[in-house]
């Protein structure tokens, strides 16, 4: 009997599609669907933000600096552990909000950082907090270059209160020029919709690490303004703008000029994060590089979903209009 590739009704089998070309189709074709992960991803990190605001009262997880307190500052010569001091002073003070950093230069142990929401005018609290400080470090500081800073909650309030306005003017202010620009309805809110995004999925992985945000924080939140249009005008203006190749042509062109730019940022964000002996520093390399990972989502899948949609209306009104004119 002679051996044949053909099955019974003589067709050739379909070669098998690559795990390449199986992604590829389904970003072309099913990016409607595809839309249900930028989608899920901003209400979970909706319900993650509104659990934290449930638990403790704040959208935003400050630091002293922005709601008042106490930051003190110890010289150290050897390794401590921070999350043994972190949960001793904890138990000991279970009503106040409690971090604590270990602060280097190059690479060795340079000193402590402490920080507690207790009031400046709370003298005794004050008094049993660094007594207790002393037991878990094992030494006086009133023998050691020690610092203290003292934050009134009004001041940390009314610096909250000003960089909160400053974000949202800056963001304001970009979603003005973005619809001075494009002069467009659904390409504009695309554009404000994933930088917005952007920004809320920062913050609930942000409350998930447990890490409080500061000036500095919120200078980062301003800077992922900046990178989030960024790879989102791209797209835009080389979809809605340029006339040559296809939609998908052009798409696809975005893609390779922005994810270029933001693996490279991306890059640049993560040594930074490595090589620095600030915490300040790597708080904003911290919410840059989470707001750049959720930015390839946004971008590349809920910008690019929104503006097919768009275009694909666009042309049957076109073409509605055309066969009535005829």
């Amino acid at each position: 009997m002679e051996s044949s590739a053909e099955d019974n009704s003589g067709k050739q089998p379909k070669p098998s599609k690559s795990f390449k070309q199986t992604l590829h189709d389904i970003y072309v074709h099913k990016y409607k669907t595809l839309l249900i992960i930028p989608i899920l991803m901003l209400v979970i990190s909706f319900g993650i933000i509104g659990y934290y605001h449930f638990k403790t009262g704040e959208i935003i997880p400050r630091d002293v600096s922005l709601k008042g307190g106490i930051i003190l500052t110890v010289p150290i010569n050897a390794e401590v552990n921070p999350d043994v001091i972190y949960n001793s002073l904890s138990s000991k003070f279970p009503q106040n909000d409690i971090t604590v950093r270990i602060l280097r230069n190059v690479g060795k142990p340079a000193a402590i950082g402490i920080e507690a929401d207790i009031k400046g005018d709370e003298k005794e609290r004050i008094g049993s907090f660094l007594r207790a400080v002393e037991s878990e470090l094992g030494i006086e500081l009133s023998k050691v270059d020690y610092g203290l800073e003292v934050v009134g909650s009004s001041l940390g309030e009314s610096f909250f209160r000003e960089s909160i306005i400053a974000l949202i003017v800056a963001f304001a202010f970009m979603g003005l020029v973005v619809f001075i620009y494009f002069r467009t309805l659904v390409p504009s809110l695309a554009i404000i919709l994933a930088a917005f995004s952007d920004m809320v999925v920062a913050l609930a992985v942000i409350h998930i690490m447990g890490v409080k945000i500061g000036t500095a924080g919120i200078a980062a939140f301003l800077m992922l303004i900046g990178y989030s249009v960024d790879t989102d005008i791209l797209l835009s203006v080389r979809v809605l703008k340029r006339k040559e190749g296809t939609v998908m042509d052009r798409i696809f062109s975005s893609i390779k000029t922005g994810m270029t730019e933001t693996a490279t940022a991306i890059v640049a964000v993560g040594v930074a994060m490595l090589v620095t002996q600030s915490e300040v520093i790597k708080e904003i390399m911290l919410i840059l590089l989470i707001g750049l990972l959720a930015d390839i989502i946004n971008t590349w899948i809920q910008n690019v979903g929104l503006l097919r949609i768009y275009l694909e209306r666009k042309e049957r009104k076109k073409s509605h209009y055309s066969s009535q004119q005829k």
